[in-house]
């Protein structure tokens, strides 16, 4: 096999646990031992886990050091092609832009960097992102993290300016939906924000016509297998759909999501999927190669 392609991993999710504690001890605190995700938690849950990440994360010292080890990190995995996401306006000891320019340091052009918005958050903020990473070919995409909740002004195709304009300066475009919900919202990413790419998108299955949208525009897939599990929108990985997407031709790629929280490499997460009824090597060859064509690229 080629070298394995991982598009899906977050800065503040993937930190070695070495790292956290010693920046933990920078500030006068202790990791917490339920710092890691488990089995069912659910999404709301696994989202508050990023607190403590994020809170000794704000200097651009600590995420260029951080984004330097995850390019390390994946080497020794085996990833050849790795894309690094994360929330630049979450980290707030710097101005945005400062906070992007080390990210893209400590990557040193050996992945791309993927800029997040948030579900919820002003469409102002993605927006101030997208014309950052238009100035900036280290910036290969935009991405809109976290989910949908019952108390947000804003709603998916609220981003939708954002990401036309991200089109406009070549930047690729994935949204995290259909993670646990109705697969409409996938229809919405694809139709209303032009998404090239779907993370997770668990149940793109339930509505065949969702799934044939997804052919027409030969969207790719990201599936997080283990995260899943952990939030709780699958059983087990073994349940995981990405078999029937496969068979049904649908591109889909596998990625970790967060080396830490989910204590999982892109080698693991492919060793895990091989529990899927009907996915043999046939299909990981498949998998990978997804993985290497879906890859973000600026001119």
């Amino acid at each position: 096999m080629t070298g394995l392609a991982d598009l899906h991993r977050h800065l503040d999710g993937s930190l070695r646990p070495a790292t956290l504690a010693e920046l933990a001890a920078e500030h006068g605190r202790a990791v917490p031992p339920d710092l890691q995700f488990r089995a069912g938690m659910g999404l709301d849950a696994a989202l508050a886990r990023f607190a403590f990440t994020l809170s000794v994360l704000q200097a651009p010292d600590a995420v260029r050091r951080v984004a330097a080890e995850m390019v390390e990190d994946a080497d020794a995995e085996g990833v050849t092609t790795l894309e690094v996401r994360f929330a630049p306006q979450l980290h707030r000891d710097a101005a945005p832009a400062a906070v992007v320019d080390a990210a893209l340091d400590g990557l040193g052009g050996r992945a791309g960097l993927v800029l997040c918005g948030l579900y919820g958050e002003d469409p102002a903020v993605l927006a101030t992102l997208v014309e950052l990473a238009g100035a900036r070919s280290g910036v290969v995409g935009i991405d809109l993290a976290g989910g949908p909740a019952p108390g947000h002004t804003f709603g998916l195709q609220d981003y939708a300016p954002a990401f036309r304009r991200a089109a406009e300066l070549g930047l690729g475009r994935t949204v995290h939906a259909g993670e646990g919900r109705p697969p409409a919202e996938i229809a919405v990413a694809i139709e209303r924000l032009g998404a090239q790419r779907i993370g997770h998108g668990t149940t793109l299955s339930d509505d065949p016509a969702v799934v044939d949208l997804v052919l027409r525009r030969e969207v790719t897939i990201e599936a997080c297998p283990t995260s899943n599990v952990h939030t709780g929108v699958i059983a087990a990985v073994a349940e995981h759909p990405l078999g029937r997407w496969l068979r049904l031709g649908v591109r889909v790629c596998v990625n970790a999501d967060n080396t830490l929280l989910s204590a999982v490499t892109a080698a693991e997460e492919l060793r895990r999927v091989r529990a899927i009824p009907g996915v043999g090597d046939e299909a990981v060859e498949a998998l990978v190669a997804y993985g290497h064509a879906a890859a973000f690229r600026r001119g």
